[in-house]
């Protein structure tokens, strides 16, 4: 049976991941922030196991996570992310920092931690980033960078653990019907309406064609962009 390690199940694109690969009966590692998340998600996905860390302190995970990984991996999927907006004369060092390391810091420190598991499965790494990771725009060069930074982290991995059987997926949605897009629509000003964008579990199936794929192809990165 699969095994997979997950971030951000509590939300959105992870949510409906999390969601998705139980559903079918594969095994989860989840994590949260925190022991009350943690019992959610064990409530949540009968079986599951959790494991608490915290994205914000990268630092803090070799202590907090790495004792509980597994001694085998199918999957490492990042899905966790944070985002503020604003311009590059705005924006002060603290939310430099904390996006900076949830979003681009921790997936590393995780993976480096999964990696032994992940080889002795040849198993997967599959970066959800943005495509905010292809394109910055105004206001958004905080998340852009971050999101740019995890393009880079995913290909330079995928290069250095080809030899060991470990693949590496990005995949870029465009916005997403998610509790991260509205409060963006809040800080845009903006009216939200989730029927306007992609669904998640549309997301969730690009994260799949990627898991399922047969070892005689691969998928390296997958542009996921509303269909209106």
């Amino acid at each position: 049976m699969p095994i997979h390690f997950l971030t951000g199940a509590t939300s959105g694109i992870g949510s409906a991941l999390a969601r998705a690969l139980h559903g079918r009966g594969d095994e989860l590692l989840l994590l949260a922030r925190n022991d009350e998340r943690a019992a959610e998600l064990a409530a949540e996905f009968p079986g599951a196991s959790t494991v608490v860390g915290d994205l914000e302190h990268p630092e803090s995970l070799a202590e907090s996570v790495g004792e509980r990984m597994p001694t085998r991996l199918d999957s490492v999927l990042h899905v966790a992310g944070v985002v503020d907006l604003g311009p590059v004369s705005a924006l002060p060092s603290a939310v430099w920092r904390r996006t900076l390391a949830v979003n681009l810091e921790a997936p590393a420190e995780l993976t480096r931690l999964a990696l032994p598991a992940l080889r002795e499965a040849s198993g997967r790494v599959v970066f959800v980033n943005s495509g905010a990771g292809l394109n910055a725009s105004p206001q958004w060069g905080a998340y852009a960078a971050s999101k740019f930074g995890l393009r880079a982290l995913a290909d330079s991995l995928r290069a250095e653990e080809r030899e060991a059987g470990v693949r590496v997926t990005s995949v870029y949605p465009g916005r997403t019907a998610t509790p991260m897009q509205q409060r963006v629509h809040e800080q845009e000003g903006a009216d939200y309406d989730d029927a306007d964008w992609i669904r998640p579990e549309s997301v969730v199936t690009a994260v799949l064609t990627a898991l399922d794929l047969p070892r005689d192809a691969d998928l390296t990165e997958l542009r996921v962009r509303p269909g209106r």
